[in-house]
C-alpha cells in the first residue's frame, strides 16, 4: 500500500496514507480486545469470526440466536470537539451497543466501528479507536475491523462522527422473556457514571457550552464541567452475565434517550407496570445541576436523562438479596428501586 498515493485525490482534501498511517497507530489497541474467535486482522474487507472459539461455548447452546445493535454517540462528540479530547468517546459507542445487546440476555461477542470526519489527522484517529477498544475490552468482545471515512466538505473543520454495531449471542431457551414478569417482582438499578450519551442537545443548550466553561471547575461535582459530562458510558455487560448466571433474571433495561419512562415498559409485558421510588439511590449531582440551571420539571428529567440508574432489571423478590450481593461482588453499586404491580405499562416514579 505504500504505493497507493493520489496527488489529485489529496488536492481535493483526501489522504489515503494518513489512511495507513492510522492503522498503524491503532494496531496495538485493536489487537488487545481479539477473543479466540477472531480470525482476521485489520485490513480486510470483512472481519472473520469463527463461533465456539470463545469462553461461551456454542456446543452447549440448544439453539443459539444471534442478536445484534447498532447506536452512534450523537452531540455529546460536541464536547470532545470543544475539549480536543477524543480518547473516550469510543466506549461510549460500544456501550450504546453492548448494554442494549446483554438486554436480551446476550453475550457480545465482537464490535466494528464506524468514522466519519473532515480529515484523517492519524493520531487523532487512533486515539479514538483506543477508546473503541478499551469499551471492547470491558465488553469482552473483540473489535474485528471498522471504517474510516474522510469527507472534506461535509462536516465542519475538527468534526466527525462516530457510530458502531455489535453481535452477540444467546441460547434461545435464555433469552430473557419478559412474559415472566408478574406482580411483586423488585427492579434493581444499577447506578450510571453519570449522563452517559443521552439529552445531550438539552444538555448543550442548558448550559450554552463553550471550551471555557467546560473547562469551569465546579465544587458541587468534584471536577470540571467538561470532566462530569465526557464520563464515558459504563458498560454493564460482564455484571449482567454474572447475574443472569447467578438468579432469575426477568426483565433488563437499558436507560438510554427517553429515560425512565420510555426504556423501562420496553421490558415489561402487557399486565404490569412499575412503581419507581426516587429516593431509593442518591441522584448524581450533576442531574441536579442541569435540572437546577436549565429550570426542567422533574418529569421531563426521567424522560430525558438516566439520573443516575443506567440500567435497571427485574428479578423475583426472594433473589434480591443474592442479586445485590452478586452485583457488588462484580464492583457494581446496586439498589432496589421499584416493584413489579399490576398495570399495562406504566412508569411511575414516586
Amino acid at each position: 500500500m505504500e504505493k497507493s498515493f493520489s496527488e489529485s485525490y489529496k488536492e481535493a482534501g483526501v489522504d489515503v496514507t494518513a489512511g495507513y498511517k492510522a492503522v498503524e497507530l491503532m494496531k496495538k489497541s485493536v489487537q488487545e480486545t481479539y477473543t479466540k474467535g477472531v480470525m482476521s486482522d485489520l485490513g480486510g474487507f470483512g472481519g472473520l469470526f469463527k463461533l465456539g472459539l470463545f469462553k461461551l461455548d456454542i456446543s452447549e447452546m440448544k439453539e443459539p440466536i444471534l442478536v445484534s445493535g447498532t447506536d452512534g454517540v450523537g452531540t455529546k462528540l460536541k464536547l470532545a470537539f470543544l475539549l480536543d479530547k477524543h480518547d473516550t468517546i469510543g466506549q461510549d459507542c460500544v456501550a450504546m451497543c453492548v448494554n442494549d445487546i446483554v438486554c436480551c440476555g446476550a453475550k457480545p461477542l465482537f464490535f466494528l466501528d464506524y468514522i466519519s470526519l473532515w480529515k484523517n489527522i492519524p493520531e487523532m484517529v487512533a486515539s479514538i479507536v483506543k477508546g473503541v477498544a478499551d469499551g471492547c475490552k470491558k465488553a469482552g468482545c473483540a473489535l474485528v475491523g471498522g471504517e474510516t471515512a474522510e469527507m472534506p466538505g461535509l462536516y465542519s473543520d475538527n468534526e466527525y462522527d462516530l457510530a458502531g454495531f455489535s453481535v452477540g449471542v444467546v441460547d434461545k431457551a435464555k433469552i430473557i422473556n419478559p412474559d415472566n414478569i408478574e406482580e411483586g417482582d423488585v427492579v434493581i438499578g444499577l447506578t450510571s457514571s453519570g449522563v452517559h450519551s443521552n439529552g445531550f442537545s438539552l444538555v448543550r443548550k442548558i448550559f450554552n457550552v463553550n471550551e471555557e466553561n467546560l473547562r469551569e471547575y465546579r465544587e458541587e461535582l468534584g471536577m470540571t464541567l467538561g470532566e462530569a459530562l465526557l464520563t464515558p458510558t459504563k458498560i454493564y455487560v460482564k455484571p449482567v452475565l454474572k447475574l443472569i448466571d447467578e438468579v432469575t433474571v426477568k426483565g433488563i433495561s437499558h436507560i438510554t434517550g427517553g429515560g425512565f419512562y420510555e426504556n423501562m415498559p420496553r421490558m415489561l409485558n402487557d399486565n404490569v407496570s412499575l412503581e419507581i421510588q426516587k429516593d431509593a439511590y442518591p441522584v448524581p449531582e450533576i442531574f441536579k445541576l442541569i435540572q437546577k440551571k436549565g429550570n426542567i420539571p422533574e418529569r421531563d428529567m426521567y424522560n430525558t436523562f438516566n439520573m443516575g440508574i443506567g440500567m435497571a432489571i427485574i428479578v423475583p423478590e426472594s433473589d434480591k438479596e443474592k442479586a445485590l450481593k452478586v452485583l457488588e461482588q462484580e464492583g457494581e453499586k446496586a439498589y432496589v428501586i421499584g416493584k413489579v404491580v399490576k398495570g399495562n405499562k406504566e412508569i411511575k416514579v414516586m
